[in-house]
């Protein structure tokens, strides 16, 4: 579940006071949460930081798959090219210069390759490397500076997700992580979300041929819908004949595995797109894009080892399962309860309920807690507040008390005693 995002994606800094609340309040609870000066606890908080050093070392370890196919497929085809020189028995001295000068500059076109991709290996390397020391640094002494940190991590893990990169960019170049924050994996993802909001699903396909053994061996059925979506575009564009041969090269190698979709699918070819029928009307519907973005977001981060949801929405359910009880969802629930804002409802609604065996009362004025050493006191229009509470107000007013909520005023000896069993 997600915190509704902004309508404005590319991070604009205008906000509703609501969104505004929103953020204060996440922003709190975020930090609360890391704070802990307890080891025990936070060894507890580090277990949510298996993405942090995930992340980069899956994007080096594709790195270096990408870079062995290169070397692999560009070795073989030189080794190709020598043994054809080499078995060429009338060739000439000249054409046999030339086609060794060719494979002369084949090889160092593929050590030039080589050297960027060992640069971009050390560069990574470095940057799990950056992290590990991070997490190193996680002394007593600094642990506040260090979860300030992290929650600038949160957030602007939160800001990419959402799709806010340019407001997620500024806050890491301003805090000075760069190196722990995943901007240039999410720029990778960007393209393809992009794309699929343009209704093309070209990127998208390259992106799952370059990720094709991974995403087997997880079982996506992500290519599938990609091209089960490329195919209901065509019917809409009422190019049946094209079609039909799209879906006899691309869709029918899923027939096995996937055939009930894929007769729902085809059977669009004779209800066309202004069809009424409900079965096949959502097919065209423009919502299956928007579909096609969320389940490239969920192959995108298990690829890369990330939580389904993003941290901030972890670390604000972990404080929201403490405060969550039915009275939050009630009509007069009290505005300064964080589950009074929807945002907040929804993404609280799956949590449980907190279980508390005994009821604690909280005085409207001071809010402290009201118990035997402060006890509360009813006024007499039914009002109760803390025993501190009135006792400051009736010294400042010579004896008077006056109702916060009401305005009723009344002397401090009319007050009773409550009791609290």
């Amino acid at each position: 579940m997600e915190i509704d995002p902004l309508p404005n994606g590319t991070g604009s800094a205008d906000t509703t006071s609501t969104e505004t609340t929103i953020t204060k309040t996440a922003t709190t609870a975020a930090s609360n949460t890391a704070l802990s000066s307890n080891p025990s606890q936070l060894t507890e908080s580090l277990k949510l930081e298996h993405q942090f050093l995930r992340v980069p070392f899956e994007h080096l370890k594709k790195t270096i798959r990408a870079n062995h196919r290169t070397a692999e497929k560009e070795v073989s085809a030189v080794v190709s090219s020598f043994a054809d020189v080499t078995d060429s028995n009338g060739l000439s001295n000249d054409d046999a210069v030339l086609s060794l000068t060719s494979l002369v500059s084949r090889l160092q076109g593929l050590k030039r390759k080589l050297d960027e991709g060992n640069r971009t290996e050390n560069l990574q390397a470095q940057r799990c490397r950056v992290r590990l020391d991070h997490l190193e640094s996680t002394d007593a002494e600094y642990l506040s500076v260090w979860n300030n940190v992290r929650l600038k991590r949160i957030l602007v893990d939160y800001m990419l997700r959402m799709s806010y990169y340019d407001t997620a960019m500024k806050l890491a170049q301003s805090s000075n992580i760069e190196e722990l924050v995943d901007i240039e994996v999410f720029q990778e993802a960007k393209k393809v979300i992009d794309a699929l909001r343009n209704q093309d699903v070209g990127p998208a396909l390259a992106w799952c041929a370059d990720n094709k053994s991974r995403l087997k061996k997880s079982k996506s059925k992500f290519e599938f819908q990609l091209r089960l979506q490329e195919f209901i575009e065509l019917v809409r564009a009422e190019n049946y004949m094209r079609a039909i041969l799209y879906a006899r090269r691309y869709l029918a190698p899923w027939g096995a595995t996937n055939l009930k979709e894929l007769q729902q699918v085809m059977t669009t070819l004779a209800f066309r797109s202004n069809t009424e029928c409900a079965k096949y009307k959502v097919l065209f519907d423009p919502k299956q894009w928007d579909f096609l973005v969320d389940q490239f977001k969920q192959e995108f981060y298990g690829l890369y080892g990330m939580t389904p949801e993003p941290l901030l929405n972890i670390c604000l359910q972990a404080g929201l399962s403490a405060l969550k009880t039915p009275y939050c969802y009630e009509d007069d629930c009290t505005k300064e309860d964080p589950l009074s804002q929807d945002n907040f409802r929804k993404l609280a609604m799956p949590l449980p309920y907190s279980k508390q065996h005994h009821s604690k009362l909280v005085c409207y004025i001071t809010k402290e807690l009201m118990d035997t050493e402060n006890p509360p006191q009813v006024l007499p229009n039914g009002y109760v507040y803390s025993t501190k509470a009135l006792k400051e107000m009736a010294e400042k007013n010579n004896g008077k008390i006056t109702c916060p909520r009401t305005g009723l005023v009344c002397n401090y000896s009319e007050l009773v005693k409550a009791y609290i069993s």
